[in-house]
């Protein structure tokens, strides 16, 4: 039985989360370890074996793991010049984002893969370091993990539906695809609007439309807390440049408004 981290020994009282980069040596680490806390790394250079009880995976750059509590696993480098980057995650943070939208994010309690390209390695890093240079509490790493999980959740999309569609909705997250709206996503398909729309709503229970204006509201609502624009640029990133259909959007999706829901949770983020 290998030893066993606990969240309390690592961080500062008050934070929910806790960085940590390290350039990893290729000893073969034993024993394996746990902890009481989930933890997100990626590889940030390099190839690393990742240790499990029953086996071994070898990831590269780009790779993401996210280790529920519980689990024992270590990580050694495959050759030179490996870096990786790791998150330590309070639980409660975690289960309470879980529960609020339940049925929307992968099993957590289970280990979860995803790999990025160099974008969105990119993207990922810029993130982590506006989270490390924020009051690292609940809210700056609620928004600094929503789209991890969204990475996590697609390979768990329902198998009846076709790769093509899994496809075109992971893409259409880019921010240049969904300011086109539902004719962005209908596009990356190659197919009629209205054999997407009837494939959507036969899966997901929802319309092209509607699948993109939740991606819209969760980009806005991120970008209300971690930016300063004014609302009506973010509305224009999104694609809404009509600031009554943009405000009804974000109310539907967020239950105030735009400016009211900057005020309540902005303070919360220091900006970088």
């Amino acid at each position: 039985m290998g030893s066993v981290l606990n969240f309390h020994d690592i961080c500062a009282k008050g934070e929910r989360v806790h960085f940590a980069r390290t350039a990893l040596t290729t000893a073969r680490p034993n024993p394996l370890h746990s902890h009481d806390f989930f933890e997100l790394f990626w590889v940030q250079n390099g190839k690393v074996r990742h240790h499990l009880p029953d086996r071994t995976d070898t990831l590269a750059e780009g790779d993401l793991v996210l280790v529920p509590p519980g689990q024992e696993h270590g990580v050694q480098a495959k050759g030179e010049h490996s870096l990786l980057v790791s998150v330590s995650l309070h639980p409660d943070v975690v289960e309470r984002l879980v529960a609020r939208h339940k049925g929307e994010l992968p099993d957590l309690t289970t280990l979860q893969f995803a790999t990025s390209d160099s974008r969105d390695l990119a993207s990922l890093n810029r993130a982590a370091l506006r989270l490390e240079r924020s009051n690292r509490g609940d809210l700056a790493t609620e928004a600094f993990l929503l789209p991890i999980l969204l990475a996590f959740a697609k390979k768990e999309a329902p198998k009846d539906i076709p790769p093509w569609l899994v496809d075109a909705m992971e893409a259409a997250r880019n921010p240049e695809i969904f300011q086109n709206g539902s004719a962005g996503l209908v596009a990356l398909t190659g197919k009629a609007h209205a054999h997407v729309s009837r494939t959507m709503r036969a899966q997901l229970g929802q319309s092209p439309s509607e699948f993109i204006n939740d991606i819209r509201m969760t980009y806005a609502a991120r970008q209300l807390v971690t930016d300063d624009e004014a609302v009506q640029t973010i509305a224009e990133q999104c694609g809404i440049p009509n600031m009554a259909h943009f405000h009804k959007l974000f109310r539907e999706r967020h239950g105030t408004t735009p400016l009211k829901y900057r005020q309540k949770y902005q303070r919360d983020v220091i900006q970088p």
